[in-house]
């Protein structure tokens, strides 16, 4: 396969992963750090990290917009839930020392 044809079919795959994240909105971001070990959040910052490792400015509102489908204030409101005590606990517990 050429460099071309992956870097072709790697995007696709980001624009598929993104778009079932915008349609998975009863999939919280805790769920997601404490089963992956990433969220969206995580995915705007290396959208971020990887349009400046080739000169393009973009803030991480702008960012987390392209992951999210909408201003991520707005989807916080529409769709976050307050962390269970559960969830909570599950993050401490798998995040300690990072």
């Amino acid at each position: 396969m050429d460099d071309r044809t992956r870097t072709e079919l790697e995007a696709a795959a980001f624009r598929h992963l993104v778009q079932h994240l915008r349609e998975r909105t009863d999939v919280q971001n805790i769920d997601l750090m404490n089963l992956a070990g990433f969220c969206r959040n995580c995915l705007s910052k290396w959208y971020r990290a990887a349009a400046e490792e080739r000169g393009v400015a973009i803030s991480d509102p702008a960012a987390r917009e392209v992951v999210y489908g909408m201003p991520y204030e707005e989807w916080k409101a529409k769709y976050q839930k307050e962390a269970s005590v559960e969830q909570k606990k599950a993050f401490d517990q798998g995040h300690q020392g990072h």
